[in-house]
């Protein structure tokens, strides 16, 4: 079964996702492109559209996702706001190759204003290179950051108990 990839941008990296996603729909590892937007001419605010991408790969709806803005930096802070995901901008292909292989992680965050077309659509492919293995032992830092991630629910669940 091939790849359900969740494309996002905001006004500033609808160009890329829109390059990028004829790339993807091209690709025969990925079965299915999801893109939650922006169209061309849209300002919808990032946070949103970074969330949303993120949403669908924490409710099992898409596997990875390639998120763009001006920097990639705005897109990976809102990814990381959803529950499981970790997102991180990628402007080389050994920290891309590090994303997947050394941190499981699940989106990738381009900056149009950062890099050029060309080496976000080169970034784009290998990120689907790259599968993590939960033998390596880069296995036990990703447990820690999923503890880290766990116990900061439990206490945001104890706080909201706890009212005055």
């Amino acid at each position: 079964m091939g790849l359900r990839i969740v494309l996002a941008a905001d006004a500033a990296g609808v160009d890329y996702k829109d390059v990028i996603k004829a790339d993807l729909e091209a690709d025969p590892r990925v079965d299915e492109v999801l893109d939650v937007g922006i169209a061309v001419g849209e300002k919808t605010p990032y946070p949103h559209k970074g969330v949303a991408g993120a949403r669908l790969i924490a409710e099992g709806k898409a596997d990875r996702g390639i998120f763009v803005c001006g920097t990639g930096m705005g897109m990976s802070i809102s990814a990381n706001k959803v529950s499981g995901i970790r997102a991180s901008t990628a402007h080389d292909s050994f920290s891309v190759e590090r994303l997947v292989m050394s941190n499981d992680a699940q989106v990738l965050c381009l900056g149009e204003r950062v890099i050029g077309r060309e080496l976000a659509r080169r970034l784009a492919h290998e990120f689907l290179d790259y599968s993590f293995d939960p033998t390596s032992h880069s296995r036990a830092n990703v447990d820690l950051i999923v503890d880290y991630e766990k116990q900061a629910r439990a206490d945001s669940a104890a706080g909201a108990s706890s009212s005055c």
